[in-house]
């Protein structure tokens, strides 16, 4: 892995870092996964990949919400309820979409990362590969990650704010 400290960014207009998901992307009613966007990508930067994990779900690797990889170089975003056009990988249920947050009921607040990974090539992997998969095959062409992390828990807005 030739990792560096570099300029790559990601945010969300939905939430910042470090602050609660909303819940139009978590427990709201047909949730979708939150718009994206990221900038200063790194110089010879020619594809991403892109994962959504819950580390402090009750299972012993986590959990993994979405899986995308296949993104081009030139994209600076995935669109609220996007990701079509991408490679779809596996999420923890075992199916290719957006898992909307929902730790356990009482489980208090989770942490949700929302990583992004500048690859050095076009990398043409498979369709439906799982988290560890997909970071076992990136590894080495990875040159910058950025994240954002999110919290969710199952409480009230009235109980969050209290």
């Amino acid at each position: 892995m030739k990792i560096h400290l570099g300029k790559l960014r990601i945010s969300s207009p939905s939430f910042s870092h470090g602050e609660r998901i909303p819940d139009r992307h978590a427990a709201g009613e047909k949730p979708t996964s939150p718009p994206l966007a990221w900038s200063d990508p790194p110089g010879g930067t020619q594809s991403y990949a892109f994962v959504v994990h819950d580390p402090d779900a009750p299972l012993t690797y986590g959990f993994t919400h979405w899986v995308l990889y296949g993104i081009p170089a030139s994209t600076t975003g995935i669109a609220e309820g996007g990701g079509d056009g991408f490679v779809q990988g596996l999420n923890g249920g075992g199916g290719h979409e957006y898992v909307p947050p929902a730790p356990p009921p009482g489980h208090g607040d989770h942490f949700y990362y929302f990583k992004l990974y500048a690859l050095d090539e076009n990398l043409d992997l498979p369709p439906g590969l799982s988290r560890a998969e997909l970071l076992e095959c990136i590894d080495d062409h990875i040159i910058e990650q950025a994240r954002i992390v999110g919290t969710y828990s199952n409480l009230t807005r009235e109980a969050w704010h209290h």
